[in-house]
């Protein structure tokens, strides 16, 4: 592995995931996002390189079919362009196809605010609730073709409290995921040796 490695960061939203990575000193390469948001505007603040590859150009829809293959391949044109070696998605809210998963294979990461294999997809936060359940919390784990299912790398914990609203709930998880992520990103980046191996077609 690089003593630097070249991280991309993917965002849909507010960035302040991505922001708690800048704080922490982690090397992103690129900042890429799936439509106009503010994580754009923070990691330009930062000096930080970003690329908008917006999915609406290729006729996304959450109730039809899309050009999800197109999609998915410029967002790897990009990655391929700047040598990234590491893709973390924080706040990222498209799916990719899966070629992106067999090129980069144990090279995604994801955080998803919820203990997985519990609560999946988009909506973790409201299911949750809606469920009862006395905790709930945030999942750092290998990205893969099967939304949030690939290998958990790291999980903690977080109350659900009396009272608690989806937006509640989800910002003290947000709080957790902001020191757990990154922290868990620079362990993977030093114990996996394979980091080092160049990507290949």
């Amino acid at each position: 592995m690089t003593a630097t490695p070249k991280i991309a960061v993917l965002v849909s939203g507010t960035g302040t995931i991505m922001a708690a990575m800048l704080k922490q000193g982690l090397p992103i390469a690129v900042v890429i996002a799936d439509r106009p948001c503010p994580g754009l505007g923070i990691a330009a603040a930062h000096n930080v390189p970003t690329v908008l590859i917006d999915r609406a150009e290729y006729n996304y829809s959450p109730r039809r079919p899309w050009n999800r293959e197109g999609f998915t391949a410029a967002v790897m044109r990009e990655l391929d362009a700047r040598h990234v070696e590491l893709v973390a998605m924080a706040g990222f809210m498209t799916i990719f196809s899966a070629e992106i998963f067999i090129k980069y294979e144990n090279r995604i990461l994801n955080t998803h605010p919820s203990l997985l294999p519990a609560f999946k997809g988009a909506h973790a936060v409201p299911q949750a609730l809606a469920s009862g359940v006395a905790e709930t919390g945030c999942t750092v784990h290998i990205a893969t073709a099967e939304l949030d299912s690939g290998h958990i790398l790291a999980q903690q914990r977080v109350p659900v409290l009396p009272g608690d609203t989806p937006d509640s709930l989800q910002e003290r998880i947000k709080v957790v995921e902001r020191k757990l992520y990154p922290a868990t990103i620079m362990k993977y980046v030093a114990e996996l040796p394979s980091l080092n191996q160049p990507i290949v077609d």
